[in-house]
């Protein structure tokens, strides 16, 4: 199923997308403004009540507000590792450009906005911001110390996510989080699929730039699994149903390039995954 968290006649929504026509929308009803109200109410989720088409609405981020940090996975594609430690902006570079273990870090919830916002480049605060395309996974049900091979169950679904950074502030505190969480850094959307509608063997992930492409793999490249990835995050530690987990983002970002391309203001960054959606946002 795909769901879309809309905003319709005033008021937050959950909607449906019809299986015959992605134009129409069938609205969950208005106790399901978010789609954590979803994920909670596990398989009680009931038929849609009323009906809009698409333009009628305005999107929203899958989950606007979420309940904890989003949480993230760094250098999981192998060029991008590679890309990443030779770019200099990397200061916990060491002669291994692949991490032996995940390495994890997390956005706070108040970055996240929407898909078709515009969103601000922070010149005040950064001259060096960078996309990210990634998938990005929501945990189903609480979980410590899951198994890989238990992992998937732990899986509601899939969303999209341009982990923004501002790679002069990662760079200069020796950490990821301040160059990864300013507001706006989060982009999600444009929906959340149920994890049905994935093939994380074979789903392809892209990135354009005004229309140039940037990035482009596939989730079958991936360093670390889903699976692998969720049991060591879990280790000692509980997911709860709505955590997100953004997987990785391939090679081809700013940095990658001589010299880098850090986004400017007018820029258009577009994130296309495979029965996932288009996740666009423009840049000022």
């Amino acid at each position: 199923m795909r769901f879309l968290t809309v905003r319709y006649e005033g008021q937050q929504r959950v909607a449906i997308e019809a299986e015959s026509d992605p134009h129409q929308l069938g609205f969950l009803p208005p106790a399901f403004s978010s789609l954590l109200d979803v994920i909670d109410a596990g398989d009680e989720v009931p038929a849609p009540v009323e009906w809009a088409v698409f333009d009628d609405v305005q999107l929203l981020a899958p989950i606007p507000c979420p309940r904890r940090n989003i949480l993230c996975v760094g250098m999981n594609y192998c060029e991008h590792s590679i890309e990443f430690s030779q770019s200099g902006f990397d200061t916990s570079a060491t002669t291994t450009s692949q991490p032996e273990f995940p390495i994890i870090f997390s956005k706070f919830g108040s970055s996240v906005v929407g898909p078709g916002e515009i969103i601000d480049l922070l010149p005040h605060v950064t001259s060096q911001v960078d996309y990210e395309a990634e998938l990005a996974v929501l945990i189903g049900k609480q979980g410590r110390d899951i198994p890989v091979d238990k992992a998937m169950d732990f899986v509601w679904g899939y969303t999209v996510i341009n982990d923004v950074t501002a790679r002069d502030r990662q760079k200069r505190h020796r950490q990821w989080l301040l160059g990864k969480t300013p507001d706006g850094f989060c982009p999600m959307g444009p929906r959340a699929v149920t994890r049905d509608e994935v093939d994380l063997s074979d789903t392809r992930l892209t990135c354009y730039v005004n229309d140039e492409l940037r990035q482009e793999a596939n989730t079958r490249e991936l360093i670390f699994s889903v699976p692998e990835i969720i049991s060591v995050i879990s280790e000692g530690f509980t997911l709860q149903p709505g955590d997100l987990i953004a997987t990785g983002t391939p090679a081809g970002v700013g940095i990658g390039y001589d010299p880098p391309r850090f986004l400017k203001p007018g820029d258009c960054v577009r994130i296309e995954i495979s029965n996932v959606g288009i996740l666009e946002n423009t840049f000022k």
